[in-house]
């Protein structure tokens, strides 16, 4: 591992913010100013390809990064804030659905987050 794959693995797998490629980049540029955005992307891409960081997509935004520990996640559907969340395990209900085929799942619920909602109430 390259000294930027690892400082990118430490960045994503301690980040609660679950970071898009700028923030990273912006992150490691206090560590390596001569770091280069393609760097980042190269990197980014490599830990993603080799299954060390979880890539989360979401419609009209941009691509952010977390960790491989095994949770959800809540969308904000109007400040698009992506927030981690413990759901119970589907798993074992889509394998006996699916079958062997089933490789994993990756679930996003939108909703409105509580900063949302109270901008909205007036309050």
């Amino acid at each position: 591992m390259t000294k930027y794959e690892k400082e990118i693995y430490n960045i994503i797998t301690t980040s609660t913010e679950h970071p898009t490629v700028e923030q990273i980049y912006l992150e490691l540029k206090k560590k390596f100013p001569q770091v280069v955005m393609a760097t980042v992307y190269n990197n980014v891409n490599k830990l993603w390809k080799a299954g060390m960081i979880r890539k989360i997509s979401v419609e009209n935004k941009a691509d952010r990064y977390d960790r491989i520990i095994k949770h959800d996640h809540l969308v904000c559907q109007r400040c698009g804030k992506l927030a981690d969340v413990s759901l119970e395990d589907l798993s074992a209900l889509l394998r006996e659905q699916l079958g062997e085929a089933f490789l994993f799942y990756d679930l996003k619920v939108f909703y409105i987050c509580p900063n949302c909602r109270d901008k909205g109430s007036g309050g």
